[in-house]
C-alpha cells in the first residue's frame, strides 16, 4: 500500500508543478473579483476544476443566481463523470464503494490521463498519492496567487491573471489544428459568445456560457459525428 502511494505521488509531481502556475493565475483572478485569499483557497480545495472555478468567480462577481451557478458547473464539469466511468474499468478489486467516492474527488483531466495510461489495475493508494500531490499544488498555487494579487500592482496582477486563460488556449489550439470538428466547435462557441457580449447583452454571463457550450457541442456532434470502429467495422 505504501509503495503504491509513493508511486502515485511520484507520478503526480509533474501535475503538481503544472497546477502551481495555473492556479497562481486563478488566485490572482479570484482576488481581483473581490474574493479573499482564504475563500479562493477553499474554492480550489473543494472544487479542483480550472474551467469551473474560472466560470464560478465570474458568476460570483456578476452577482449571478445559485441556479445559474449550478447549471454552469454541471455543463462544464460533466466530463468528469465520463472520465470516472472510463476509469472504473481499470480499478483494482480493492476499490470498494467508499474508495470510489473518495477518489472521484480528485479526478481531473491530467490525473485521468496519467491513470488511463497505466498498464496495471489502479489501486486506491496509488490514486490517493497522485491526488494528494496534485491537490497540494493546486491549492498552494491558489494561495500564493491570491496573496500576490493583494500585494502586486494592479497592472501586474491583471497580466498574471491571463495565465489561466492561456492554459485554456494551449489546450484547445493543438486539437484545432488536427481536427476540423474541434475547430468548428471552438469557432462556433466564440461567435455565439461575442453575440451575447455585444448584441444580446440582457443575458447573464453564466447562462450565455451554458448556451454557448450546448449549442456548439450539438452542432459539432451533428456536423462532425465520431465513428465508432471495432475490429475494422463501423
Amino acid at each position: 500500500m505504501k509503495k503504491d502511494f509513493v508511486r502515485g505521488m511520484s507520478h503526480g509531481v509533474p501535475i503538481m508543478l503544472g497546477y502551481l502556475s495555473v492556479s497562481f493565475g486563478f488566485g490572482i483572478a479570484a482576488v481581483g473579483n473581490g474574493l479573499s485569499a482564504l475563500c479562493a483557497s477553499l474554492i480550489s480545495l473543494t472544487n479542483v476544476t480550472s474551467a469551473g472555478q474560472a466560470a464560478g468567480i465570474d458568476i460570483i462577481a456578476a452577482g449571478g443566481t445559485l441556479l445559474e451557478m449550478v447549471l454552469v458547473q454541471i455543463t462544464i464539469n460533466m466530463r468528469y463523470s465520463l472520465m470516472a466511468l472510463s476509469l472504473s474499468q481499470k480499478l483494482d478489486k480493492k476499490f470498494t464503494t467508499p474508495h470510489r467516492l473518495a477518489a472521484s474527488y480528485g479526478i481531473t483531466d491530467e490525473i485521468f490521463a496519467v491513470c488511463a495510461a497505466q498498464n496495471t489495475p489502479l489501486t486506491p493508494a496509488y490514486m490517493y498519492g497522485m491526488i494528494f500531490v496534485a491537490v497540494l499544488g493546486w491549492v498552494s498555487g491558489t494561495a500564493m496567487g491570491a496573496a500576490a494579487g493583494q500585494l502586486l500592482p494592479a497592472a501586474v496582477s491583471s497580466a498574471m491573471g491571463l495565465v489561466l486563460y492561456g492554459m485554456f488556449i494551449a489546450i484547445v489550439v493543438p486539437p484545432c489544428k488536427k481536427e476540423r470538428g474541434v475547430l468548428a466547435v471552438s469557432l462556433t462557441a466564440v461567435v455565439i459568445s461575442l453575440l451575447f457580449k455585444y448584441v444580446f447583452t440582457a443575458v447573464s454571463g453564466g447562462f450565455a456560457m451554458i448556451i454557448c457550450a450546448i449549442v456548439a457541442s450539438l452542432l459539432g456532434a451533428w456536423l462532425f459525428p465520431v465513428k465508432d470502429t471495432q475490429e475494422g467495422k463501423e
